[in-house]
């Protein structure tokens, strides 16, 4: 039976892949796992439990080799290759995205960018030419590319996923502010910035109202 490694545990993986880049880069050689958990947010026990489902990586007493470790969440987390890209949009959202040195540095490459706008499809942004989105299948074809990022307005990205998914990519990461639904044999990753805003908006006020109930529980005591 297939072992099946929960989402959180991969996002987590990504969290530790970079505080070891960081200690690589400050020549530290070992970390331990409370370490490596203080760094990143999590216990000692979560580290150890997240990294035993790949397989035995540190030494009781001695911790982590820390460029080991690092080349081996790197092999996990498949970053040991080059990914190609697809963008599809081509507005304020596709232009940062496309420009986010971070992609390339980690080994995804976008290779092709589409949109249907009349006023985008043939702009250069620097080696590549924004090709109508009726290209798409060709592209994809030609270019072998497995990843596709939705930067459209939410009312046009179901249909941008399903073209996707037709065309043949394998995974889909949606910029887009509305949920997306693919078949199964199709990865969906969902970044939601509004939400993500919404959220801390949430946080705020309710941290800001606990002392103004405390002070009307107090009056109300009186």
């Amino acid at each position: 039976m297939e072992l099946r490694i929960p989402t959180s545990t991969v996002r987590r993986l990504s969290d530790y892949y970079r505080v070891l880049e960081e200690l690589e880069l400050d020549a530290t050689k070992t970390v331990s796992s409370q370490g490596l958990a203080r760094q990143s947010g999590v216990t000692s026990a979560q580290v150890r439990k997240d990294l035993s489902y790949f397989g035995n990586f540190g030494k009781r007493g001695l911790g982590y080799n820390v460029a080991g470790l690092r080349r081996e969440i790197r092999l996990i987390l498949g970053l040991n290759r080059r990914w190609k890209v697809a963008l599809v949009g081509g507005g304020n959202m596709g232009s940062a995205l496309y420009s986010y040195k971070e992609f390339r540095r980690q080994g995804f490459d976008i290779v092709a960018v589409f949109d249907v706008s009349p006023n985008r499809v043939g702009q250069r942004w620097k080696d590549l030419v924004i090709a109508h989105l009726d290209r798409l299948p060709a592209e994809v074809d030609r270019l072998g590319i497995e990843i596709g990022v939705i930067a459209v307005p939410a009312r046009a990205a179901q249909a941008v996923a399903d073209r996707l998914v037709e065309a043949g990519v394998h995974g889909v990461l949606n910029f887009a502010h509305r949920k997306l639904f693919v078949p199964t044999t199709t990865t969906l990753r969902n970044v939601n910035l509004s939400l993500e805003l919404e959220g801390l908006a949430f946080a705020i006020k309710a941290r800001s109202a606990r002392p103004a109930r405390r002070v009307a529980r107090r009056a109300r005591a009186r």
